[in-house]
């Protein structure tokens, strides 16, 4: 979310194998996968990693049985390779991104008893002006979710709900976003532009690199605001939207007028990137992972991540992009940075504030600073189309490894509206 979208809205401010660890389902993994990273499985819980918790809804809510499918035919993507090969940067020290999910009664069905071990894909496509990372399980043939991560974040944000997705007969992908994990320009001239048209048009690459013409797109954060400009601008690659935080498009003329106190202190490190010590702080390693810890802890106060659970994502933001991707996009959406001419046009039209007329859910998490009191209400009239809201009592701003249930019930809302 940006500053003014919090304004306007009243606030203060491996390889792919699918196996169900208690009568589940278990998938071959595909015949052909680009370039797939082979992990070693990670430790037992009982070695000291904890199973994921998850807040209970108080609110009932309708239930959604396993569907009862053949497992899926996995086999050649039908894609033609993109010539690339493997990026030429070291390997960071990912560990084997495999995990489980407990099996539990949920008030709301079937969501979170599945116990699933399942380890994603990752992968690497030329897409646009980048060589896009990403991971991806799930039937090949399965209508396609994209799920997009914010800052400081990275895929892992979607770690938990990524398999219980899957095993629903979903192909979900999930690409780090420009500048963070393995993306990486393909270029050194590109200009390391993060304005958020210049994502959007990532993400629009990415579909057209990975042959999809139409997606349930999913975010939180900046992954929100990417989701929702293309939802916007190009509703024909869109089946449906979750938006978690509702409207967050950015109207940068908008960014000029003070807020209240609250809601200027919520954003102190926007302020602090347009300074040099905040350049500098993000160009070394200790004090950029110390940050962003730090907003974490902040931003999701209710949540009791583990040290392990913020190194496997902090390994993300040493791309050696992140600092300047960062940078631009916090003083391009006050106004101290420019843009590139050739988004001129998208940003005239998003500085409209145009409605998004495809279904939609969006969710507010109740811990986290950014969400608009009173719910909906301010961001409510920008959705025209079949529209479902809910707001996550407990839960901080990266409301998909806080309580992956919710979010896999809002794709499936999302999906049928």
């Amino acid at each position: 979310m940006d500053r003014r979208s919090f304004h306007r809205a009243g606030v203060a401010a491996g390889t792919g194998l699918f196996a169900a660890a208690t009568g589940g389902r278990t998938y071959a993994a595909p015949a052909h996968q680009a370039q797939a990273h082979a992990y070693p499985a990670p430790p037992p819980y009982s070695a000291g990693y904890p199973a994921p918790g998850y807040a209970e809804p108080g609110y009932p809510a309708p239930a959604y049985p396993a569907p009862a499918y053949p497992a899926p035919p996995y086999g050649a993507s039908g894609y033609g390779t993109s010539g690339y090969g493997a990026p030429a940067y070291p390997e960071a020290p990912y560990p084997g991104p495999g995990y489980v999910v407990q099996p539990r009664a949920a008030s709301y069905g079937s969501v979170l008893s599945d116990g699933l071990v399942a380890p994603w894909t990752l992968r690497q496509v030329a897409a646009g002006e980048l060589n896009i990372g990403y991971a991806e399980c799930g039937p090949s043939d399965g209508p396609v979710v994209v799920c997009l991560h914010g800052w400081p974040y990275d895929i892992h944000s979607f770690a938990d709900a990524a398999p219980l997705l899957a095993v629903r007969g979903y192909r979900v992908v999930v690409p780090y976003l420009r500048g963070h994990g393995r993306t990486r320009f393909r270029s050194e001239r590109t200009p390391r532009n993060a304005q958020q048209a210049a994502v959007a048009h990532d993400l629009v690459a990415l579909l057209d690199a990975l042959g999809i013409s139409r997606a349930l797109l999913a975010g939180f954060g900046w992954g929100a605001r990417t989701a929702a400009i293309v939802a916007a601008l190009r509703p024909e690659r869109v089946r449906a939207l979750v938006s978690i935080g509702g409207y967050l498009i950015t109207d940068v003329r908008a960014q000029d007028e003070p807020l209240d106190a609250e809601s200027e202190h919520a954003w102190w490190y926007q302020y602090y990137f347009t300074t040099e010590r905040g350049r500098r702080a993000l160009n070394d390693r200790r004090l950029r992972r110390d940050l962003c810890r730090l907003v974490w802890q902040t931003v999701s106060p209710t949540w009791r991540f583990e040290e392990e659970v913020f190194d496997r994502a902090a390994t993300a933001f040493d791309n050696p992009d992140y600092p300047e991707i960062v940078l631009h996009n916090y003083r391009w959406r006050l106004g101290l940075a420019d843009g590139e001419r050739r988004y001129d046009a998208d940003e005239r039209r998003l500085a409209t504030r145009p409605v998004i007329t495809v279904p939609t859910v969006t969710l507010d998490a109740g811990r986290d600073p950014f969400t608009a009191p009173g719910s909906s209400r301010a961001y409510r009239d920008r959705f025209v189309g079949p529209y479902l809201h809910r707001t996550i009592d407990g839960i901080g701003h990266n409301l998909p490894q806080e309580a992956p249930g919710e979010f896999v019930r809002a794709v499936l809302d999302a999906d049928r509206l």
